[in-house]
């Protein structure tokens, strides 16, 4: 296993290639061999995991290894969010932290995700120099190893003051539906939003209990078909105003509202520009705000509306969260957050969600809704609507070669326009990341392999103009026209 997105990530099982103890011991080995070089010896680092298979056991190794090696190790009292160790990483000033999580991968699956001091995830050239220390570890049996005693609640106290303190104003007339779809993200989320002020909530009880096997959902992602119908259907019962759903390390949330006909999720690239402009609404002047090259052109818009800067990097959190001087909020359109970057340096699905609350009961008391946020945003800035195509796989040589032939055969239109093509493989001769773009006067399409899982993803946008309210359905009816035809090529591929 090689370092990809923030660490290793895989399915469970025996040898080189999966999530095992050994694999987890060598890897450790590498990174502790790999901070001493940096005369980072004998500092602190914080290891957590989450409740998937193995988590506990791979935890325990690496806390192992690491005391043996001279660290100070920290380890988190029990299964808790990846965010919660994010923020120790920095709140202790230590030189590393590790989390034992797959996120939201299916539920064969583990993984191991570094970050660096500073709270950060690694990036180039750290990951490939860890992996020659990886390379060069001795046998397994010569690793000295020390017994590790987990610390108590304190750090995940502070972790739930600081989300709570994070709300503008002071209305807390809303009832929430939640779940945590089998995570750790239930307690913490639930102490968080109560010590906000947020008392009127709702679990979906058969998916608030952590559970490996995730068995009320094929893939535990709140993105994924499904997989929300449980808080959305509870959220109707209880009426509520906001539906929450995390997934299962809680560093992700999708928000669902109401609608005149039922309730929907939001996409992340709706959820993006609402939570960005309100931590904006707060924000020194010149503040900036990121965005990954994947998700809407929205959020620019708003942030130069509001006098703000805004940044666009590649796809993942430990480039946004290195956008630049001054950021307050990043986002991804995989519903991922950073509200918060100055403590927690990731995204943050608790802290979203309190902000998220805090927003949306601002709004009940002028008897708005996010819903109509967003219809003001189309009016000024045109409507923004996307989607996003995805083709899971097999074999992985499939994505390969779709990218290759993407690249030799572009198309020529896309919804009756003219294609222009930019490959973020290669710029002005730097390696930079395997996607590329096809934009058109009013469409774009961001074309990439997946970092975390065997998939082609496609991320679909269209900006249609709009002349005023009356004219949104006119403005929706075309926008969703434009995305057939993007959806059709994408499957195609």
């Amino acid at each position: 296993m090689r370092f990809g997105t923030a660490g290793i990530r895989g399915p469970i099982g025996d040898g080189p290639d999966d999530m095992n103890v050994d694999v987890v011991v060598r890897t450790t080995a590498g990174l502790a061999a790999w901070l001493r070089e940096r005369c980072l010896g004998g500092g602190v680092v914080v290891v957590g995991h989450d409740a998937r298979h193995g988590s506990a056991e791979f935890a325990k190794a690496a806390t192992e290894v690491l005391a043996g090696a001279g660290f100070s190790v920290t380890a988190l009292p029990r299964p808790l969010p990846t965010p919660v160790t994010a923020f120790a990483v920095r709140a202790l000033d230590a030189v590393a932290g590790v989390q034992i999580t797959a996120s939201h991968n299916p539920a064969t699956d583990n993984g191991y995700k570094v970050y660096l001091s500073g709270g950060a995830q690694l990036i180039a050239p750290a990951d490939r120099e860890i992996e020659q220390f990886i390379d060069r570890v001795p046998a397994l049996e010569m690793l000295p190893r020390a017994v590790v005693e987990p610390v108590g609640d304190d750090l995940t106290q502070r972790y739930i003051d600081r989300v709570a303190s994070l709300p503008h104003g002071s209305l807390r007339g809303l009832r929430i539906a939640l779940t945590a779809l089998h995570g750790v993200g239930g307690d913490t989320a639930v102490a968080a939003l109560r010590a906000a002020g947020f008392t009127d909530i709702h679990t979906v009880a058969s998916q608030f209990d952590p559970d490996p096997d995730f068995p009320t959902v094929p893939f535990p992602n709140p993105e994924e078909p499904g997989a929300t119908d449980a808080v959305l259907s509870l959220a109707a019962d209880v009426k509520a105003d906001l539906a929450i759903a995390l997934d299962p390390d809680a560093d992700r949330c999708a928000l669902g509202v109401p609608t005149d006909d039922g309730w929907r999720m939001l996409r992340g690239d709706e959820t993006g520009p609402l939570l960005g402009d309100h931590v904006l609404s707060r924000a020194k002047p010149d503040s900036l705000v990121a965005s990954s090259v994947v998700s809407s052109r929205l959020l620019a818009k708003v942030a130069a509306a509001r006098g703000a800067r805004h940044a666009e990097t590649l796809t993942g959190f430990k480039w946004l969260v290195r956008a630049g001087d001054g950021l307050v909020y990043a986002y991804e359109e995989a519903i991922g957050h950073c509200v918060d970057p100055n403590v927690v340096r990731d995204k943050d699905g608790i802290s979203a969600a309190v902000l998220a609350a805090d927003l949306t009961a601002g709004l009940k008391a002028q008897g708005r809704s996010l819903l109509d946020v967003l219809d003001d945003y189309a009016v000024a800035f045109g409507l923004h609507a996307g989607d996003q195509v995805s083709r899971r796989v097999h074999d992985l040589t499939e994505i390969e070669a779709t990218m290759t032939q993407l690249r030799s055969w572009p198309p020529e239109s896309l919804a009756g326009e003219a294609v222009t093509m930019t490959d973020l493989l290669d710029r002005r001769g730097q390696s930079r990341t395997d996607a590329v773009i096809f934009e058109t006067e009013h469409s774009r399409i961001v074309i990439r392999p997946s970092g975390t899982e065997p998939k082609l993803k496609c991320y679909l946008e269209v900006v249609e103009p709009v002349s005023d309210h009356t004219d949104l359905p006119r403005a929706r009816a075309a926008a969703e026209q434009r995305l057939v035809e993007l959806r059709e090529f994408c499957s195609e591929l």
